[in-house]
């Protein structure tokens, strides 16, 4: 990977002030008039007068990251980790529409997953964090001319790229189905046309962590979604929380790892804004390609902190409850979602092959009946009996490539009976 002096002397310099927001911040303080607020990554109690130098630092960090990716990035190249690239092979129908992308858009990509979702014709897609548009122009093709995708960022550079090359995607795709907006995935509130639930799909790709206020995006999220929407996103995880001095470090947090929420706190923060079962549907290590960071971070005794790259799918449904319950529930596959006809995943570990009776928890049953996905099953058992907690329900770090190192990018989901 490419690592440029200038770029690196740059990023140092345009991040020092991000440092100095974390500082001010008293990890867990006791204090009877403090209030539960997510800020940096961390659940954190905070008085009013950390809470206003939390919303300083919240500035200063929308600041360097919009000039790191604005102005120090020219290209994918000038990364300095493989946090913020996409080392799986594409499926075929999303290689052919990166294919018809125009080039610009293409080297002005950071991305760490493939974040369009199956079965999206005609629907409408937002994408938090948009960048140059290469994801708005595959959803675009993937929605189709009925379709609709909306971009959001935060980066005028990036939104230039994207607005200056509609017009050819227009003209390579035979429609044009695709708006951009100005603004801070923090405050979708501000863009008039995003309503309470006008939206079917959100998707995001490594964008999320760079946020201070991840909660507000979660929120935002789950307002803005139908009722069966989903939110379906590619991030970065540690597999633990990310110590202090690894936050104020200025690679690190442009490279999109020192924002990295720990899964758990991921997991019960997502529960807390409404998104009550996340499901991973793949995940693959990251490795920091670059000698003098991961020398730092074992001087500092961090050799064992790890990240990965992950993909969550967060469901818009009221009726999921907060564990896999069994109700002796049963779901077989049609095989009739486009490019599946043998098999489908809905995350990595519900592989349902066609005709198969598969049992499920309440909460997979749920997913596939109140969603785009009902008509393409057919649906066994109902409410009657409650039989406990599904078989194999656990609370363990999730992503499989921890235990043996090897992504599960690209491979076609898992191939599990048990529900969770």
């Amino acid at each position: 990977m490419k690592v440029t002096s200038q770029a690196l002397a740059l990023l140092t310099a345009i991040l020092l002030n991000t440092s100095s927001a974390f500082t001010s911040v008293h990890h867990h303080r006791a204090s009877t008039s403090s209030s539960l607020k997510v800020t940096n990554d961390l659940f954190v109690e905070m008085t009013s007068e950390t809470g206003a130098a939390a919303a300083a630092g919240t500035a200063n960090t929308h600041s360097s990251v919009e000039t790191y990716y604005g102005d120090t990035l020219k290209e994918s190249a000038d990364l300095l980790t493989n946090a913020c690239c996409t080392a799986a092979r594409p499926a075929p129908q999303i290689a052919q529409a990166i294919s018809n992308i125009h080039p610009d858009v293409i080297k002005k990509y950071y991305g760490c997953g493939f974040c369009v979702p199956d079965e999206v014709e005609g629907m409408t897609i937002l994408d938090l964090g948009c960048g140059a548009g290469r994801d708005v122009y595959i959803a675009s093709q993937l929605v189709g001319e009925k379709g609709r995708v909306i971009g959001v960022d935060m980066t005028a550079e990036q939104l230039k790229v994207a607005k200056e090359t509609q017009a050819y995607h227009a003209d390579k795709f035979g429609f044009d189905n695709v708006e951009f907006h100005e603004g801070l995935i923090e405050k979708l509130d501000d863009i008039d046309s995003l309503t309470d639930g006008s939206v079917d799909i959100i998707i995001s790709n490594c964008v999320i962590n760079l946020c201070p206020d991840k909660e507000a995006v979660l929120k935002s999220c789950h307002r803005l979604l139908k009722p069966g929407g989903e939110l379906y996103f590619s991030d970065v995880y540690a597999s633990r929380r990310v110590p202090q001095e690894l936050r104020e470090d200025e690679v690190l947090w442009g490279e999109c790892l020192s924002g990295a929420l720990y899964w758990n706190d991921f997991q019960n923060l997502a529960k807390q804004c409404g998104f009550k079962d996340p499901r991973l549907v793949e995940d693959a290590p990251i490795t920091i390609e670059n000698k003098k960071v991961q020398d730092k971070i074992e001087e500092m005794g961090h050799k064992n902190l790890e990240f990965y790259s992950a993909t969550y799918r967060l469901f818009q449904l009221d009726c999921l409850e907060p564990h896999c319950e069994d109700y002796g529930q049963a779901v077989i596959y049609k095989g009739t979602i486009p490019r599946f006809e043998s098999g489908w995943s809905l995350d990595d570990h519900h592989f349902m092959e066609k005709g198969k009776v598969f049992p499920v928890c309440g909460n997979t049953y749920n997913m596939l009946k109140e969603t785009r996905f009902e008509k393409h099953f057919d649906f066994v058992g109902d409410w009657s009996t409650h039989y406990g907690i599904f078989d194999g329900c656990g609370t363990s770090m999730p992503f499989k490539s921890s235990i043996d190192g090897v992504s599960t990018k690209g491979g076609g989901g898992g191939g599990g009976g048990a529900c969770c």
